[in-house]
């Protein structure tokens, strides 16, 4: 039988292994120290514009410019090119037999040889329609009979430009609305300005067509020059383009 030292002995040592266990099992559950918060560094985003419409191009979202606005003097237009293709262009009147000559795509082709694309269009629009104009100069649209404002506009109430028939038949002939056109467009020959307004070349003389085959005095003028030396001509000179041999003056 045991006797009682062998029982506290036990109990000694139950106890230590219980101490023992629990030291363990408080060791199991010892909270871990917390690590340390992470570190955000601030993301670098590149200098662009704010876009409110991503995947849009803001360019086409912007409303176009009109090709043909009004400055206070009549209806104006940007690109000859475009207004040909627009629904205000007359179309060619092609009952009348000059105009139906002049109507041809391939008119228009040699035109754009000898004059910049902007003068040939307008140009080729004024000889391929019986009354719708554009002015080579200002560029204001009217047709033939119009009585226009005046271009120079001193006061509120400007006047009406006078009807002389010298400016009734250089509308005819070339386009030119105006006086102040005119001027502008024979700007290269000051001293046949006089001789030229409103006539053609059965009407001029040989001491004006030596002018306007001169050199003039050397202004870009866009080509409106040699515009007011071709429509004083028929055929504006296309002729000569077509048979460079021949002696036809221009």
């Amino acid at each position: 039988m045991p006797g009682p030292c062998n029982l506290k002995k036990k109990k000694k040592q139950q106890a230590k292994r219980d101490k023992k266990s629990l030291l363990q099992r408080t060791d199991d559950f010892k909270e871990e120290e917390p690590s340390p918060p992470p570190v955000y560094e601030p993301v670098t985003e590149p200098d662009v514009p704010y876009d409110p419409c991503p995947g849009y191009d803001q360019d086409e979202l912007l409303p176009a410019t009109p090709n043909i606005y009004d400055p206070g003097t009549g209806p104006r237009i940007r690109s000859a090119r475009e207004f040909l293709l627009s629904y205000f262009a007359q179309p060619p009147s092609l009952n009348d037999p000059l105009c139906a000559e002049f109507a041809h795509d391939e008119i228009l082709q040699m035109l754009c040889t000898v004059l910049p694309e902007e003068t040939a269009i307008i140009l080729w629009y004024n000889k391929s329609r019986a009354k719708g104009r554009v002015c080579p100069s200002c560029r204001r649209l009217y047709n033939l009979g119009d009585v226009l404002p005046d271009l120079i506009q001193d006061s509120p109430k400007y006047a009406l430009e006078p009807r002389s028939s010298f400016l009734a038949r250089e509308q005819f002939i070339s386009g030119l609305c105006s006086p102040l056109c005119f001027v502008m467009a024979s700007f290269n020959h000051p001293g046949a300005i006089k001789a030229t307004w409103g006539r053609v070349a059965e009407e001029m003389d040989d001491v004006t067509w030596d002018l306007l085959n001169g050199p003039g005095v050397g202004i870009d003028d866009e080509g409106l020059g040699l515009l007011l030396k071709m429509t004083r001509l028929d055929d504006l000179g296309l002729a000569q383009l077509c048979l460079p041999d021949a002696d036809i003056g221009i």
